[in-house]
C-alpha cells in the first residue's frame, strides 16, 4: 500500500483545508490562550470500523508546528473498536485546538469510506469478482479516498482522465459507435494502455468483443444480462459491471461471473466513522 507520505501533494492539499478552516487566525483559541501552553488529548474510537488517514492526521498537526507530538497506537487498515484509543497528541494547546475539526474531517471521512469498502467487500468474498472505486470522489479529496479504499481491502479504478482509456456512451456517441470509438482509442493510444468500453446492451457487448477491447464494463444491466455478456466475452476480454452498486445490492451480481464490480457508492456515500478528540488538558512541564 503506498504510503500518503510519500505522495506528492499531500502536504498543499492539508494546508489549504486549514486555509478553509483559519482564513485569518482561530479567534475562539486566541481569546482564552494568550500565549504558548502546553496540552495533551486524546484521540478515542466512537464507533466500530476501519481506521484509515492516521498519517495525514497526524500531519495536519505537524504542518501547524513541527514540535507537535503524536503517539499512534493503531495503523491504517487496522480494525478499532469503540471506546479504543487511538493516539495521544501533546503540544502547544492552541495548535491542538486550531487543528482538531481539519484533522477529524479527514480521518473521520477516510475511515468511513475504508469501512464501508470492507463491508462491500466481505459480501464478496470467496468470489472472483474484485471490487473496484470510481471518479466520483469528492474534490481535492480523491487521493486521500482512494486510499481509503485501498484500507478497506478494495481496488482503485484509473485514477483520473489522463491514467486510461475508458468509452463510455457519451464517448461512443459522439464517435459514432462503439466500433468507431475502439478503433480511434487503438489509433490514439499508446500500446501498453488497455482500452475499457462501457456497453448498455448484449448488441454493444457482441461489438466491443469484436472490435478488440480489453475491458467490456457491462452497464445498469440486470443479472441474466450480464450472465449471457460474459458467456458472449468468453474470455476475450476483462469484464467489469456498474451501476448503483451499494452494500445493499452487490450480491446480486455474484452469480454472473464478472472480474470486477465497480461501486462509486464507496466514495460517495460511505458515512463517516465517528472519532473525537477528549480529554484536552494542561500538562505541567
Amino acid at each position: 500500500m503506498v504510503d500518503l507520505e510519500f505522495t506528492l501533494g499531500v502536504d498543499e492539499l492539508i494546508k489549504s483545508a486549514l486555509k478553509e478552516d483559519i482564513t485569518t487566525e482561530d479567534v475562539s483559541t486566541n481569546a482564552i490562550i494568550k500565549g504558548y501552553v502546553k496540552g495533551t488529548v486524546e484521540l478515542i474510537c466512537k464507533q466500530d470500523g476501519v481506521i484509515c488517514g492516521l498519517g495525514v492526521f497526524k500531519r495536519t498537526f505537524e504542518i501547524l508546528n513541527p514540535d507537535t507530538e503524536i503517539k499512534l497506537y493503531a495503523k491504517d487498515g487496522d480494525r478499532v473498536q469503540k471506546g479504543r484509543k487511538l493516539a495521544d497528541i501533546t503540544g502547544d494547546i492552541r495548535v491542538l485546538l486550531q487543528g482538531e475539526r481539519t484533522a477529524l474531517n479527514y480521518l473521520q471521512r477516510m475511515s468511513g469510506i475504508a469501512t464501508y469498502t470492507a463491508e462491500v467487500g466481505e459480501l464478496l468474498a470467496g468470489t472472483k469478482t474484485k471490487l473496484l472505486d470510481t471518479r466520483k470522489t469528492t474534490p481535492n479529496m480523491r487521493v486521500f479516498e482512494k486510499y481509503a479504499v485501498r484500507c478497506g481491502g478494495g481496488h482503485n479504478h484509473r485514477y483520473n482522465l489522463s491514467d486510461g482509456v475508458l468509452l463510455k456512451d457519451n464517448h461512443i456517441g459522439a464517435a459514432g459507435g462503439v466500433a468507431n470509438a475502439v478503433k480511434a482509442a487503438k489509433e490514439y493510444s499508446s500500446f501498453v494502455r488497455k482500452i475499457e468500453v462501457e456497453v448498455e446492451t448484449l448488441e454493444q457487448c457482441k461489438e466491443a468483443v469484436e472490435a478488440g477491447a480489453d475491458i467490456i464494463m457491462l452497464d445498469n444491466m440486470s443479472v441474466e444480462e450480464m450472465k449471457k455478456a460474459v458467456e458472449i466475452i468468453g474470455g476475450r476480454a476483462l469484464t467489469e459491471c456498474s451501476g448503483n452498486i451499494t452494500k445493499d445490492n452487490v450480491k446480486r451480481v455474484i452469480s454472473a461471473g464478472v472480474d470486477y464490480v465497480s461501486s462509486g457508492a464507496l466514495t460517495h456515500s460511505a458515512p463517516i466513522l465517528d472519532l473525537s478528540l477528549k480529554n484536552l488538558r494542561k500538562v505541567e512541564e
